[in-house]
């Protein structure tokens, strides 16, 4: 029998640690995972080494796993109560402002939505995402790091709505549709432009991450901004990001942008999940079994196998998405049977698959320290 590490995840998702009532996978406390032919080992990580559950989860792992995956597995468990796999930030050369805050606490993974170029669809694929998220029944927060085009005003129906501060002077997201939300556009006037330069932008994102009470999340999706400039550089900075999605069209001007978008990751040592491939294919409204490749077909699965990313999936285009994104209602909710929410869906299934894998088998990102010189 071969035993795989997804099989040994979905049986430790049997195991929740009760003060927070979820999982010891969903909340990342499985670390170091190894699968060796019948041997099995990982740590857990305990947020309180004293508790009746901290001193019972080594034999309620090892249980879960004999009892939904083989009997005869050798399965060796450890627990620590201190963080594994921080070593010294990365550093890097450039200029830089004041020391950026920390990440906001509470939030278990953060996963940027990013793109090479515009007009790829990428907010449509971060708003779908979040929403597909919530769904499947988890705590989703979505921030717009785009300063220059906000999106999420309009995509979730609150142009005209405001956050408040707390007695503690922190922003308090809006909620629509299940997640929380922070854009610059709740912030301007929508017909005024926002002329800023790189510093005053820089600020701006550190404060929708450091200075909002996002509370706890098990996802917060940043909608990034086209290209690999001061923005991106901020986020990497201001948080350890667990990964990241690369969001492309199939033909080949968006592709080179996206292997771009790619290799910035790479750089900064951020762990990308995988490529999208946005408007693959056109689908008629009468006619949804039909696909018409207006773009080019399957650059995005070809330029994931390229590089030896995973290939997330395929979202085609639909005059349904566009209307629904337009009203404030993103198709995912709007229009739940169509294809491109059940593309959405998928989509969100197999980033909760990847990052629990990344999670589980892979040392935690770090922050990028940019030097001052």
């Amino acid at each position: 029998m071969r035993v795989t590490s997804e099989q040994i995840l979905q049986a430790l998702s049997t195991v929740v640690e009760p003060e927070r009532g979820k999982s010891i996978v969903r909340l990342n406390m499985v670390k170091g995972l190894t699968v060796d032919g019948a041997t099995v080992s990982f740590t857990v990580m305990l947020k309180h080494p004293g508790t009746a559950f901290a001193r019972g989860v080594v034999a309620a792992c090892r249980q879960a796993i004999h009892e939904h995956v083989g009997p005869d597995l050798d399965v060796r468990v450890e627990t620590d109560a201190e963080m594994i796999g921080l070593g010294d930030d990365i550093q890097i050369s450039g200029g830089g402002a004041s020391e950026p805050p920390g990440p906001p606490p509470g939030v278990l993974n953060f996963v940027a939505v990013a793109s090479g170029k515009g007009g790829v669809g990428k907010s449509t694929v971060a708003a779908n995402l979040a929403v597909a998220l919530a769904r499947q029944g988890y705590d989703v927060g979505l921030v717009d790091t785009d300063i220059y085009g906000p999106s999420v005003p309009t995509m979730f129906g609150v142009r005209d709505e405001k956050p408040r501060v707390n007695d503690r002077r922190k922003i308090i997201p809006l909620e629509r549709h299940g997640v929380r939300l922070l854009s610059m556009g709740f912030m301007v006037d929508p017909a005024r432009a926002v002329i800023w330069r790189g510093p005053m932008v820089s600020s701006a994102v550190r404060q929708f991450l450091g200075d909002a009470d996002w509370g706890e999340l098990d996802y917060l999706i940043l909608d990034l901004p086209p290209g690999t400039g001061d923005i991106q550089l901020t986020i990497v900075q201001t948080i350890p990001l667990t990964a990241a999605i690369v969001v492309s069209t199939p033909q080949d001007v968006a592709l080179a942008d996206a292997r771009k978008g790619v290799a910035m990751f790479e750089n900064v040592q951020v762990p990308v999940l995988g490529i999208v491939e946005n408007m693959a294919y056109f689908t008629p409204p009468d006619l949804p079994d039909r696909k018409y490749y207006l773009f080019g077909r399957g650059g995005a699965r070809k330029l994931a196998g390229e590089l030896g990313v995973p290939f997330l999936g395929e979202i085609p285009i639909e005059q349904v998405v566009r209307e629904t994104g337009d009203t404030g209602t993103p198709v995912v909710l709007a229009e739940p049977e169509s294809v491109s929410a059940r593309a959405f869906h998928r989509l969100a299934e197999e980033t909760v698959r990847q990052v629990t894998l990344r999670n589980a088998m892979a040392p935690p990102t770090q922050k990028v320290e940019i030097l001052h010189r």
